[in-house]
């Protein structure tokens, strides 16, 4: 007769968090976003936040990144204090901390070159031809080189996404935020973003990932957290979450999603010619 199987240890376990939400509150109003919320990323982990849509999850996410300030608890990154009051406090978080937004926040007037080395360049100082060549470098990662005098309108959406990572990439953060990257994609093109992201977890950035890619959270996070009506409800490592949940409310939102084995992952490596040096395979990420 065999025991229980021993508690899954966290990828990063063994140091401090890089990032340690405990117990914040952000209110809008009379509305309440977050209630009480607390949760730890460690170094080399990826962490998807699923759950409903406002349930939380953004907010959390940019009360990381020092965009808004909170109504209590505190936030510690790389063990010092967020304070988005502060802006000084909060550009320090933010050259440690990339964040990808929904909806691309490109520079419709520059380059796709110059929209990934002008933060190298005006924040990290360096000079033209050193933030050029690291955008070059970046751009060639994520399968865009040919794409590098382009503008921004004359991108797909995916990869006006990847040119978003590129250029978070660029200030060489400690921590990557995702936030919905895909939801505003054609679903031709969630494939070649999710492959991007995932070969960042495999050369083991440490990432934060609001998503409704359920195959992704499942497949590529090492740790998933439920969110619903601003609370955390569960959390775990994805085999817990999506096979074994006791939780109804978890049960509930997958089972409301249409949530289903398939990967999007596996389609990406058509999806660019360059993009294809990284290549899914499916025995690695069905882990």
């Amino acid at each position: 007769m065999t025991g229980p199987e021993p508690k899954q240890r966290r990828v990063g376990g063994a140091s401090a968090p890089i990032l340690a939400i405990e117990r914040i509150t952000k209110r809008y109003g009379t509305l309440t976003a977050l209630e009480d919320v607390s949760l730890t990323v460690n170094r080399g982990e990826v962490v998807c936040l699923i759950g409903p849509s406002g349930s939380g999850k953004s907010t959390l996410l940019r009360c990381a990144n020092a965009l808004e300030t909170l109504d209590g608890g505190r936030i510690l990154f790389e063990g010092r204090e967020v304070h988005a009051s502060d802006p000084k406090s909060a550009r320090a978080v933010r050259q440690r901390m990339g964040m990808v937004f929904q909806n691309f926040e490109l520079f419709p007037h520059l380059t796709v070159l110059r929209n990934v080395a002008i933060g190298p360049a005006t924040v990290l100082r360096l000079d033209r031809g050193a933030a050029e060549r690291r955008a070059r470098a970046l751009l060639a990662k994520v399968g865009l080189s040919d794409k590098a005098a382009a503008h921004p309108a004359a991108l797909s959406g995916g990869q006006q996404q990847r040119v978003a990572i590129a250029r978070a990439l660029a200030m060489e953060p400690a921590l990557m935020l995702f936030d919905e990257p895909t939801s505003a994609l054609d679903p031709e093109t969630v494939g070649e973003v999710l492959s991007v992201m995932k070969a960042l977890a495999d050369e083991g950035m440490t990432m934060v990932v609001v998503t409704h890619e359920m195959d992704f959270a499942r497949r590529v996070g090492d740790w998933v957290v439920v969110f619903d009506k601003g609370r955390v409800i569960e959390e775990g490592p994805p085999k817990q979450i999506f096979e074994t949940t006791t939780v109804a409310r978890t049960r509930e939102f997958l089972s409301h999603l249409g949530w289903h084995g398939e990967s999007t992952l596996d389609t990406a490596a058509s999806s660019s010619s360059e993009a294809a040096q990284h290549p899914i395979d499916k025995e690695e990420v069905d882990r």
